[in-house]
Parts: C-alpha cells; structure tokens; sequence
C-alpha cells in the first residue's frame, strides 16, 4: 500500500512538474502546481509519513489553485510589494478595484534558503474572494533578477 502511495505521488509531482513548463498555463494551474508541490513538502516535515504527504499535497492543491486562480496581475504586484517592502508582521491590505476582492498579506522575516542560497519571505494571506474568507500561507524566495517569485 505504501509503495502504490508513494508511486502516485510521484507521478503527480512529475505531472505538475511538466505542466509548469508551459507558458501557457492558467493562473489557477499555476498556483496548484506551486501549491500541490509546497503541499507535499510541508506534509511530509510535519507527518513524516506518505499519508501527510498526500493530504499536505491536496490541500496546497486546492488553495495554489484558489489563490491562483484569483489573483490578477495588479493583485501579484501588490503582493510581490508586499514581500519587498511590506514590514514583517504586519498586515498589507488592498482591495482589487476591478474584481472588489480584499487581500491582507502578512510576511513575515526574510532567511536565507541553505538548500538554494536564496533570500526568502514566508507570508500569511488573508483573502475575500466573492465574499468567501480564505486563508493560505505561501513562501516567495528573490530569483537571480532580484524578482520575488512564489516557490509554494
């Protein structure tokens, strides 16, 4: 049972992996794949086990894609603004004039990622999306053009 686990998993990495590839690729797509990936990490230092994994899986499926799925390009740049400049632990608000959904991002200290001598920025968003509450917590570490870019 472990082993068909872990090979689905498996082929569900793989098969976000290459979707991430193509330019193409909607938003909410995107922000799955992200979110699937980071998902699957966080499960497993948490549970340490194939099932936390799937389920840490699933549920950053399901909120990369939310996010994602929403967010527009003046949305992204408030958020990427809010990794740059936003001051840790308190709250970046703004409200998207076109859509009318409500975002509160709170990041939190930046470290350096050891594994890819990245700085990085872990953050809390808060948003109303349709009038529905969501919550999810996302990471964004500066690539070599100094750009925040989400890595779950």
């Amino acid at each position: 049972m472990r082993l068909i686990s872990l090979t689905l998993l498996g082929i569900l990495m793989l098969t976000m992996m290459s979707c991430a590839q193509f330019d193409g690729m909607s938003k909410g797509t995107k922000g799955a794949a992200g979110g699937a990936a980071g998902g699957a990490i966080v499960g497993q230092i948490i549970g340490r086990s194939t099932e936390a994994t799937l389920i840490g899986a699933a549920v950053g499926t399901m909120l990369g894609y939310i996010v994602g799925n929403e967010m527009d390009k003046q949305d992204k740049q408030q958020l990427n603004s809010a990794f740059e400049r936003g001051p840790s632990g308190q709250p970046v608000t703004w409200v998207n004039p076109d859509s009318g959904n409500n975002y509160q991002v709170t990041p939190q200290p930046a470290y350096t990622n050891q594994s890819t001598n990245q700085t990085c920025r872990e953050a809390e968003i808060m948003a109303t999306i349709d009038g529905k509450p969501q919550k999810t917590k996302t990471s964004a570490c500066r690539n070599a053009q100094g750009e925040w870019v989400l890595s779950n």
